[in-house]
């Protein structure tokens, strides 16, 4: 148990047994929530330190894809994807995504780590799929 302000909460589980990496990240889940993020060997994790109840754990056997977002030729990955087998598509930012994504690349395969399309390239299959 841990005590705060509010009185006794409890913490929550972690699925990992060894933490490999913890950065501070955001989630995008309907509003921006700010917590940690952290790689261990059974999945990927994101607490919000403030709200114990707030938190995303998944396990690598049901990571689909990892997509990100690479501005500038690589320079700048503002955000990062994670797609899962069965619940969708959950987006993160982390204050160094380039060493979360080489951790996560150390759990899962590099091939199923993708860029997302550039703006362009969205506007462009619009207009290919309507002729």
């Amino acid at each position: 148990f841990k005590m705060s302000l509010k009185g006794w909460r409890k913490m929550v589980q972690s699925i990992n047994t060894k933490s490999e990496l913890v950065v501070e990240g955001t989630a995008f889940m309907g509003m921006p929530t700010y917590g940690k993020i952290m790689i261990g060997d059974k999945g990927f994790e994101f607490f919000n330190e403030k709200n114990v109840r707030d938190f995303y754990q998944i396990p690598w056997n049901e990571i689909d894809l990892v997509i990100a977002s690479v501005i500038f030729k690589g320079k700048w990955i503002p955000r990062f994807a994670i797609k899962t087998k069965k619940n969708g598509t959950y987006t993160f930012a982390a204050r160094d995504p380039k060493r979360v994504l080489r951790a996560i690349r150390n759990h899962f395969p590099a091939d199923k780590i993708v860029q997302s399309l550039t703006f362009w390239q969205v506007i462009k299959r619009a207009f290919r799929r309507k002729k």
